[in-house]
């Protein structure tokens, strides 16, 4: 490496000696003055966490602005004139199709709430056949396992359990006496279906009240929960009309044995 030249040794001094030592001695203390010794990190954070605790405290709520939805739609609210018409969604009634009077409104565990306004109570049954409701109370035909007279103070005494308990067995299925039902023999045209709703359990129709049923009066049967049952004759009776379909329903209180 080369040593510098004497005309470059000459200018250094040359600078050095014109620039005073009282000025260099100045500007170092101001720069001394400028700069502060760093904090530590633990007096750092509780002066930083004092700070914005103070101001949360004195930020007033109006400032907070609160970013809940005003509205549950993804998007802006539409100002169209083709909004959706739920009510015209409902196929049947836009076909003009009549709601029957025998409509099922509600079951309760007593009994049944027609569309008509015809309330039952006391665990009787509802026979819905050709646009008319009976009372139904097979109990009284002296049919069944211990059916008297007295099922039907058991219909009163115990709500929707009525006198029905009578004709289930031990297997759970319904023995329900014919001749609680000749008053299918007498309608012409007979029903294509019967709905039959066995209360808040399903149970199954003993063979000979089903071959009874579908060959001596040759009607089909669809056995469900009386719920069910309400639902699918509401439905159908609407769609196929009061002629086509008929129920037969125990009231939902029943719940067997």
């Amino acid at each position: 490496m080369r040593p510098p030249s004497i005309e470059l040794l000459r200018a250094l001094r040359a600078a050095t000696s014109s620039f005073p030592v009282s000025s260099r001695t100045a500007v170092g203390r101001r720069l001394a003055s400028s700069l502060s010794p760093l904090q530590s990190p633990r007096a750092f954070s509780a002066r930083g966490l004092a700070t914005s605790s103070r101001q949360n405290a004195t930020t007033p709520k109006g400032a907070v602005r609160n970013r809940a939805p005003k509205t549950h739609d993804r998007g802006p609210m539409s100002n169209e004139e083709t909004q959706t018409d739920f009510s015209k969604m409902d196929i049947l009634a836009s076909a003009g199709a009549q709601t029957p009077a025998t409509n099922i409104d509600a079951c309760t565990a007593g009994g049944f709430h027609l569309n008509n306004g015809t309330i039952t109570t006391g665990g009787l049954g509802l026979l819905l056949l050709d646009g008319e409701a009976f009372v139904w109370t097979p109990w009284r035909t002296g049919e069944g396992s211990g059916a008297r007279k007295g099922g039907q103070q058991q219909s009163h005494q115990k709500g929707g359990e009525g006198g029905f308990r009578n004709f289930l067995n031990a297997r759970g299925v319904l023995d329900i006496p014919t001749s609680s039902l000749g008053v299918l023999e007498l309608v012409h045209p007979k029903p294509d279906l019967l709905i039959v709703g066995t209360g808040r359990k399903l149970y199954m129709l003993s063979p000979s009240t089903r071959k009874y049923i579908y060959e001596t009066l040759g009607i089909r049967v669809d056995v469900m929960d009386t719920a069910n049952a309400a639902a699918s004759y509401n439905l159908l009776a609407t769609e196929r009309g009061v002629q086509m379909v008929a129920a037969l329903l125990i009231p939902d209180g029943f719940g067997g044995k």
